[in-house]
């Protein structure tokens, strides 16, 4: 249990670091550093995050599922 303590943590420092991060390419980059308004560029910086976020929550999804269905025949084994 401890152990599984570790990884939650490692994923919810990896998330916070993610989550402030700044994420263009340079072409986009570049035109929205061209205009007066910074609303544009964060909003487009925040969907960048969103997206990037979705598939690393897919991936430890299907992880936890993995883990749990060998846990359980572990458990299943250990009974018999």
């Amino acid at each position: 249990m401890m152990k599984m303590n570790k990884y939650f943590l490692a994923l919810v420092l990896i998330l916070v670091t993610i989550w402030d991060s700044v994420s263009q390419c340079s072409m986009c980059r570049a035109v929205l550093e061209s205009e007066q308004d910074t609303g544009q560029a964060e909003a487009i910086n925040d969907g960048i995050v969103y997206l990037m976020a979705f598939p690393y929550i897919l991936v430890g999804g299907v992880l936890y599922v993995v883990y749990r269905s060998f846990k359980k025949k572990k458990s299943q084994q250990n009974t018999q």
